[in-house]
């Protein structure tokens, strides 16, 4: 308890840029999901869940001004990929961002091309985000800087990833920072299972 009050404190001394929050995906978050969105991939193209029909998909919420948990998540998803092998032809890693006013389509492919080329990196208009985050029940804010004259944010928003299968139901959350052989492990099982 002592350490997590010790946390939140040194959270709030640092600013709004280390405020980055890691609203783990719970169970009980699962309640409701509906597994749909509508975005647009890095080139513009409009690009919704029924896209990937017939491969799984794997879904994390975040944006490329996140200073630790989204590099970390897509580290993970790369690493999964690798894992998987040849079964990661089964998987569409994707990479949704919540802060589409700063994250363009071609800021949202340098970024996701840096982890791996196999990772989809969507936008849209804040309304479309905003409805694909209520979809996934997905929570994001923006965390203003009041020390700052340029009005540089953060985005505070639920941490892990989502995984729906080839019919694009639901399947599982994966709360932030479970290991990643565990993840590809699950996955790797349901892939070889169909």
């Amino acid at each position: 308890m002592i350490r997590w009050l010790t946390f939140c404190l040194a959270l709030g001394l640092c600013g709004p840029v280390a405020a980055q929050s890691t609203h783990s995906l719970q169970a009980e978050e699962s309640v409701g999901i509906i597994p749909r969105y509508l975005l647009q991939d890095p080139n513009g193209r409009a690009v919704s869940s029924e896209d990937f029909r017939g491969r799984y998909q794997l879904i994390a919420f975040g944006y490329t001004y996140c200073p630790d948990i989204c590099p970390t998540t897509l580290v993970e998803m790369a690493a999964i990929l690798k894992q998987l092998g040849p079964d990661a032809e089964r998987l569409q890693p994707i990479f949704v961002t919540v802060d589409p006013e700063r994250d363009t389509g071609k800021v949202l492919k340098t970024y996701t091309e840096f982890f791996d080329p196999r990772i989809l990196g969507l936008t849209g208009s804040p309304a479309l985000v905003r409805r694909a985050a209520d979809n996934f029940r997905i929570r994001y804010a923006k965390v203003r800087d009041i020390t700052s004259k340029s009005g540089h944010y953060a985005v505070d928003h639920s941490a892990g990833m989502i995984l729906l299968g080839p019919d694009g139901q639901f399947i599982k959350k994966f709360a932030f920072a479970t290991p990643v052989l565990e993840v590809a492990a699950q996955i790797g099982s349901l892939i070889k299972l169909r």
